[in-house]
């Protein structure tokens, strides 16, 4: 059984301010440790559960957060950025089901750590068919398009319900809660990895027994919309063949996800 772990910064125990996902600051170096450390644990999870080959896609900022040097030697690392998948990436090869760990939730979602979608700057809201999506949507509709089910999320509590609202009864594990967006009841860092070790260990025990939750499946074809905080950067993204103007944003329609996400990826960087 091959696992795809999907890991991003903002979800992980004891972030609550940019400051702590920022390179640039002082404190990134805790906290991408500690993201390592909150892999590692689901890594090790799913192996104790059966899992024969772990991938981790390393999917924060521009990809080169987790410690190498520190991870399990049972996972393989992919980092760096721009892949054509995005933060799954190594989704399309032979991948059987995926977790994502240190999610955070999508933009506008009240009592969210650091809620955003893609980019806290550039994007105001994300939809797929007409319904708001987060970065647990998009990337759980990408891993659908490869019939890969999600089977855990990790990070603070809003993105753990808000996935288990469109993935259904997926594991979860909430190492954080927020009471403003800047601020929140956190576990220690130990407390936090062992309740993702758990929660990944069931997800994949689930999974083998066939008991887990099917891939996400979205109406083909697919329409993304993205609102962008000005008409300026719609206007550029518009230049984009194949979009329509909408607003403050625009829409592209292309015949799977994987198109959609490619052509959205294009407007959001015409949009700067």
């Amino acid at each position: 059984m091959n696992i795809l772990i999907a890991a991003d910064m903002e979800g992980v125990a004891g972030v609550v301010n940019w400051d702590h996902v920022n390179p640039e600051h002082k404190e990134y170096d805790r906290f991408r440790r500690l993201m390592t450390e909150e892999v590692n644990a689901a890594v090790r999870g799913a192996c104790d559960a059966g899992a024969e080959s772990v991938r981790i896609a390393d999917g924060h900022a521009h990809g080169r957060n987790i410690l190498i040097e520190d991870l399990d030697p049972r996972a393989h690392l992919h980092s760096g950025t721009p892949s054509p998948l995005g933060m799954v990436a190594g989704v399309e090869s032979d991948v059987d089901a995926a977790m994502f760990v240190g999610y955070h939730a999508r933009a506008g979602t009240e009592r969210a750590i650091l809620d955003h979608t893609w980019s806290s700057q550039r994007v105001i809201n994300l939809r797929l068919n007409g319904e708001l999506i987060g970065e647990t949507g998009l990337n759980a509709a990408l891993c659908g398009h490869f019939d890969v089910p999600v089977l855990m999320v990790s990070g603070d509590r809003a993105v753990c319900e808000e996935a288990r609202a469109l993935l259904g009864a997926i594991e979860t594990a909430a190492v954080k809660e927020a009471t403003g967006r800047s601020a929140a009841s956190c576990l220690p860092p130990e407390a936090a990895q062992e309740r993702i070790y758990e929660a990944a260990r069931r997800a994949v025990t689930r999974f083998t027994n066939g008991d887990g939750p099917e891939a996400l499946q979205v109406s083909l074809p697919v329409t993304f919309t993205i609102e962008f905080p000005n008409s300026e950067m719609a206007d550029k993204a518009a230049l984009l063949p194949g979009t329509e103007r909408e607003g403050r944003g625009i829409s592209y329609t292309a015949e799977d996800v994987v198109v959609g996400f490619r052509g959205v990826r294009s407007a959001l960087a015409l949009a700067g």
